[in-house]
């Protein structure tokens, strides 16, 4: 294991995706939220996707040279067209304009078209948060799950994504926003990518083989499909996947998840499937204190159970701890990075 600097780490990874073929504006963006996405323990969602970004730039999955812009506009609605390239310097914008507009109109809805992996989607939203708005994200995904009842992929886990700012404390000192962030499989598929990059086991209940039938095997996963949240018990799981498939595609114009190449194959089409995100004003509402007294009212109530851990806490440690600290990087990993 070597320990490396934030910045060094960001500098290391865009190098290796211009090396790949983006462009310099591109690579800082997605350098930026791999390694805040490494910073907080989420590894499925972090270095381990360089080597996947910078093989598919190379192959023409990913066009490089893209420069996400707004495509359209009106009122309160605005969408940016990503132009087939990785995605996160047009969430970038997507934030933007989202901010800008709901400060305009007391909320926002932008949505992000012909796009790529997302990453981590309450990372997304920490600028809207920051801002003082309630944030809202949605992605979907090549298909990973099958619909209520279905054998077969229809749609991709489908995050959801939530950030609600808070006051700071009595001293001044800035609280941590409540972050929500959700897959809506039983599971992150990283997860099991990460399973079988290591020839471990999943449990029972993740998965599905090529055969629709359940498997612990972490490559037969892969192959298969992914179970929704509560599929043992009730479709709810396969219904919000339906919600986010639809808000991101019909909406904006991205690819269904059952249209776009899997994200962990080099091989394939150029996924364009769609982003969405909603900033709300709470001055247009209730009001920014009420907001923020009743969000400290509920707080409270929460912590009244000592085991509870509100949302976000953990991984916002952890990456202040990476700020001060470096991150550790296994030597393999290390070594698909550019020197």
């Amino acid at each position: 294991m070597t320990r490396l600097r934030v910045g060094e780490l960001r500098r290391r990874v865009a190098a290796t995706l211009e090396h790949a073929g983006a462009s310099a504006e591109m690579a800082a963006a997605t350098a930026r939220a791999l390694v805040l996405a490494e910073a907080q323990g989420l590894g499925s969602h972090g270095l381990g996707r360089v080597a996947q970004y910078a093989a598919q730039l190379a192959r023409g999955r990913v066009e490089g040279a893209a420069h996400a812009a707004v495509a359209t506009a009106r009122g309160a609605a605005a969408l940016v067209d990503a132009a087939d390239g990785l995605a996160f310097a047009a969430c970038e914008l997507a934030i933007e304009v989202a901010i800008e507009r709901a400060r305009s109109h007391g909320v926002a809805f932008v949505g992000v078209t012909r796009s790529h992996h997302a990453g981590v989607i309450v990372d997304h939203l920490r600028p809207v948060a920051a801002a003082g708005l309630v944030g809202l994200g949605f992605a979907n995904s090549p298909a990973a799950m099958p619909a209520a009842g279905g054998r077969h992929a229809v749609f991709g886990t489908n995050p959801i994504a939530a950030i609600f700012p808070r006051a700071p404390d009595s001293d001044g000192t800035a609280r941590t926003p409540l972050m929500i962030d959700l897959s809506l499989s039983e599971v992150a598929r990283g997860k099991v990518m990460l399973a079988a990059r290591e020839g471990r086991a999943i449990p029972a209940g993740w998965a599905l083989d090529a055969n629709g039938e359940p498997t612990t095997d972490a490559s037969a996963a892969l192959e298969g499909s992914m179970l929704p949240i509560g599929a043992a018990s009730s479709p709810k799981g396969a219904m919000l996947a339906l919600v986010v498939e639809l808000l991101v595609t019909a909406l904006i114009g991205g690819q269904f998840g059952f249209e776009a190449s899997s994200f962990f194959v080099d091989e394939g089409n150029r996924p364009r499937i769609g982003q969405a995100f909603i900033a709300i004003d709470p001055d247009a509402l209730a009001g920014r204190a009420a907001f923020l007294a009743r969000v400290e009212v509920l707080v409270t109530e929460m912590l009244r159970d000592p085991g509870v851990r509100l949302p976000g806490e953990r991984r916002e440690a952890l990456r202040r701890r990476a700020e001060r600290d470096g991150i550790e990087v296994a030597d393999a990993l290390l070594a698909t990075l550019a020197p």
